[in-house]
């Protein structure tokens, strides 16, 4: 296991997006977080997608502490029909449920992480690029498909870039942090 890419064909996969960091592997805490959940198809992402405002604005209001970037959690993953997606932000602590609004906790462990510069679009192809790195490294997800659809552990988008700074997406820094399997304590 390597913390970076090594395989020339994976690379050269990769860098068709000029803005990808080779993937590595990172350990990760428990981070508590809150989110706004619902299952819906890939067309209809906006409608998960347009409620991290309105989180965000509940958790300032709240007087909570961001503990990083706001993110999309895919909870299943069903390219031809519905995925189970969490609009989600880390806090320091984790506050009491309200409304919609659920707490929870991503789990700690080991992660395969990318960071992508560009529009939102690009993120399908790099997507498939780290899950190709991680196959030709030999690493497992933390995720069982049932009839087709994907189950993850924990598979996350964190978006790092203000759009109310930054409002060209071509400019926009998102991570991706796909969990694996356990490996070997220690490791």
């Amino acid at each position: 296991m390597t913390e970076e890419m090594s395989d020339e064909g994976v690379r050269d996969d990769m860098d068709r997006s000029e803005h990808v960091s080779l993937p590595k592997i990172v350990r990760r805490g428990e981070q508590p977080y809150v989110a706004i959940g619902k299952s819906v198809r890939m067309d209809e992402f906006p409608t998960i997608a347009d409620r991290l405002p309105e989180l965000i604005g509940w958790v300032l209001g709240q007087g909570l502490e961001l503990a990083g970037a706001p993110f999309f959690r895919y909870r299943t993953v069903d390219m031809d029909g519905e995925s189970e997606v969490e609009a989600g932000v880390p806090l320091v602590s984790a506050p009491e449920p309200e409304g919609e609004i659920r707490v929870g906790v991503l789990p700690a462990g080991h992660y395969a992480t990318v960071t992508h510069l560009g529009h939102p679009e690009g993120l399908l192809e790099v997507a498939r690029g780290l899950r190709e790195w991680a196959e030709h490294e030999g690493l497992e997800w933390d995720m069982t498909v049932v009839d087709g659809v994907e189950h993850w552990g924990c598979r996350l988008e964190s978006y790092k870039t203000n759009p109310q700074v930054e409002p060209d997406p071509a400019h926009w820094e998102t991570e991706l942090a796909f969990r694996l399997a356990d490996l070997a304590p220690g490791t």
